[in-house]
């Protein structure tokens, strides 16, 4: 009995650990729907939606970035900087090309921005006070005047990469069949 006790390791598993692995394992399986394509293949619409891998995968970099920057700066960091009284036309024309692989990208160059955001989001998971607060920016999306905490903001996140994932996941396998999971 005691070799048996000696021989276990004890390991503290932090929330931040938990919330990095979570955030980790669905990148991963987010990757998977992309690994290995062309840009060609990126760009691909293959389905009914205007949704592309390549797009998706800038869709969601970007997203998570300014969810970054809501983190460290508040409302004022967190916007997509849209009068929604007086939208302009060229705000939403970028903002549809954030869905899109455009012709001088690369699946290579959006893929580093990734991992860049990546290593980010795990930085502030294990740097930012979790329970702090602040107001949602002003979109038609949000209830006025709610608030989330730094927590709800990396779940957010995560629900933001798994949703994506799934659509990924059915991009692919109308290119070329594969699938991440089964």
């Amino acid at each position: 009995m005691t070799a048996s006790l000696a021989s276990v390791v004890l390991m503290t598993i932090t929330e931040r650990d938990e919330i990095v692995a979570i955030l980790t394992k669905h990148r991963g399986l987010f990757l998977v729907t992309v690994a290995g394509l062309t840009d060609e293949q990126a760009r691909l619409t293959p389905t009914v939606s205007a949704l592309s891998l390549g797009g998706l995968v800038k869709h969601v970099t970007a997203t998570v970035a300014q969810w970054l920057d809501f983190v460290e700066h508040g409302p004022a960091g967190g916007g997509m900087g849209i009068d929604w009284e007086n939208p302009d036309p060229a705000l939403f024309e970028a903002f549809a090309n954030g869905f899109r692989l455009l012709p001088e990208e690369t699946l290579a160059g959006v893929l580093e921005d990734w991992e860049a955001a990546a290593a980010r989001t795990d930085a502030l998971v294990r740097s930012a006070d979790l329970d702090e607060t602040h107001p949602l920016p002003q979109a038609p999306w949000f209830p006025p005047g709610e608030v989330w905490s730094n927590r709800r903001v990396f779940m957010h996140v995560l629900a933001e990469i798994a949703q994506h994932a799934g659509h990924a996941d059915i991009l692919r396998e109308s290119i070329d069949g594969q699938k991440t999971m089964g």
